[in-house]
């Protein structure tokens, strides 16, 4: 996260330990790690909300292709059913036979 060298870390516990004291720099240091440790936690928080996010938005859209896929195929059989249909039921009886008498 933060590219900080060992001279610098040092650099920075002297001036901290010049600034605040002896009696002051254990207690500053248990607060900033305090809130450092706040703030990795709040952030794994964050990101593991937005990965379950994620994770159930590609579940919905698996979910609607699949239903659309279903109802695809339901269609196709339907047809395929009514066309079986339409080409093994009887002539309608109630129409009226051609005219063999016509030339």
């Amino acid at each position: 996260m933060f590219e900080i060298s060992f001279p610098e870390l040092v650099i920075l516990a002297v001036v901290a330990l010049l600034v605040l004291g002896p009696e002051r720099l254990p207690r500053a240091a248990r607060f900033a790690g305090l809130w450092v440790r706040k703030a990795r936690a709040q952030w794994h928080s964050v990101k593991s909300e937005m990965e379950r996010e994620i994770a159930l938005e590609d579940m919905r859209r698996s979910m609607d292709e699949a239903r659309q896929t279903m109802q695809e195929m339901n269609a196709a059989v339907m047809r395929r059913e009514a066309e079986a249909n339409a080409a093994t039921s009887p002539p309608d009886k109630s129409a009226s036979p051609p005219d063999s008498s016509a030339p």
